[in-house]
């Protein structure tokens, strides 16, 4: 029998070194980690790439979260964020924040996302520096990104400060927020 198995079934066994776990003694982003990777770059386009994101966005979100004022399907997040104490919810803000921020996609041909951009005028919140509140799209996976804007768009995200200005500018067809979402994926992320 190999003997990394049989460690792993001594290990296994072993009651009281389970009974000694402390989940405190890990920090506060692995928590996060399972979903958004530990370095926060997500791998899969359900979860959002957290590296690099405004660290007042990061925060506002996991306050909404907890708060209610934010949901998500499953309300995996609500549930998660329960987790953290208060004191951890800065160790994973400054953690996220001062990764480098996620490459970009590949833009796909004939994209005409830029285009709609700048006539929606996307650009002049989304990546201003001086915007703590609003979050870098830039680099972000594109299928999180479109579903995000349909769900703002069809009144799922009710976010009252900003859910009606949204939703207004995004009465197009799902075709062109796909446009935008793919654009604002293949671009690298920095500051205006």
């Amino acid at each position: 029998m190999d003997h990394r198995i049989t460690a792993f079934a001594a290990f296994m066994l072993a009651g009281p070194v389970a009974a000694d776990f402390d989940p405190t003694a890990y920090p506060a982003y692995e928590t996060c980690a399972l979903c958004h990777d530990l370095f926060g770059n997500s791998v899969r386009d359900k979860f959002p790439k957290l590296a690099g994101q405004k660290p007042v966005y990061l925060e506002t979100q996991i306050r909404s979260f907890l708060s209610g004022v934010r949901t998500n399907d499953g309300g995996q997040m609500a549930a998660i964020v329960t987790e953290l104490a208060a004191a951890d919810i800065a160790v994973v803000v400054d953690w996220f924040a001062s990764q480098d921020p996620p490459p970009p996609a590949a833009l796909p041909p004939g994209n005409s996302g830029k285009a709609m951009v700048e006539r929606l005028g996307c650009a002049s919140c989304h990546g201003q520096k001086d915007m703590p509140h609003v979050p870098y799209l830039t680099a972000q996976h594109s299928a999180y990104l479109f579903k995000q804007m349909r769900d703002y768009k069809e009144g799922r995200r009710d976010q009252p400060d900003i859910a009606s200005m949204h939703q207004e500018s995004l009465m197009i067809p799902e075709t062109d927020i796909k446009e935008i979402a793919d654009y604002f994926a293949a671009q690298e992320r920095q500051d205006d």
